[in-house]
């Protein structure tokens, strides 16, 4: 073994001090990142993120209340807890979705990926199709995508926004018959949604499947993330935290 020179025994002296190698560090791999999704963005899915989740389990209770409560009714207001806790969210998720159109008109080109598709081109759907094999275990790996990879981006345009748009009118059509003719809510919403249907009821009906459906959606949104973290070629739940995305090979 040939001894080490003064310059490899500094390092390797370094080394063992600082736990720093380095030699190690000069030939590792570097990892590439890419800026895409802006602050407003980020803090607009996680505060939306925070919404449904009360909406959900405010709006289960007010579908199917609680059988009783202890005590004297004047003494209760759970219910009303609940409904106002399901109002705020509903409004959070209403103003947030807005806030979100408008930074997709100053925002980055990522920030408008999610209010329109590519519907009309065939390298698109090729590319949808790929990620349709990748999801199904039928190719080994994916592309490598900086926003959105197209299926993503066609389920958050048909399986989140208008489902979110649906929600939101229904929800504030219902809201409106509390609020009573004359408000904002009734002449905006109620005075043609619940004729749309038929009846209160059925807009009850349809609010509340549309919840399950959006409990669907993010139950797969939230496997699709981790997944693809584990098994993909690029970051996913790290980039909607930090903004960067970065790319494994």
């Amino acid at each position: 073994m040939s001894p080490l020179s003064a310059h490899e025994l500094t390092q390797q002296r370094l080394a063992d001090v600082t736990g720093i190698d380095e030699s190690a560090v000069s030939h590792g791999q570097s990892v590439k990142s890419v800026y895409v999704y802006e602050a407003p963005v980020r803090i607009w899915h996680w505060i939306n993120a925070l919404a449904i989740t009360v909406l959900a389990i405010t709006g289960y209770f007010i579908g199917v209340p609680l059988p009783t409560m202890p005590g004297e009714a004047s003494e209760n207001y759970l219910m009303g807890y609940i409904r106002f806790a399901h109002f705020t969210a509903g409004y959070i998720l209403a103003v947030g979705l807005a806030g979100r159109a408008y930074w997709a008109i100053v925002g980055n080109h990522h920030a408008r990926e999610l209010f329109w598709v590519p519907l009309f081109q065939k390298a698109y759907w090729r590319e949808v199709f790929t990620m349709l094999k990748w999801y199904a275990f039928l190719i080994p790996q994916p592309g490598r995508y900086v926003g959105h990879n197209p299926l993503a981006r066609l389920a958050m345009f048909s399986g989140f926004l208008a489902l979110m748009i649906f929600m939101i009118v229904t929800g504030f059509a219902l809201y409106g018959e509390g609020t009573q003719p004359g408000s904002w809510a009734h002449t905006l919403f109620t005075t043609w949604v619940i004729p749309l249907f038929g009846q209160s009821q059925d807009v009850h009906t349809w609010h509340r499947m549309g919840m399950w459906a959006i409990i669907i959606f993010v139950i797969l949104h939230v496997y699709a993330a981790i997944r693809e973290d584990i098994m993909g070629r690029q970051s996913i739940v790290s980039t909607m935290i930090s903004g960067r995305r970065t790319f494994k090979d």
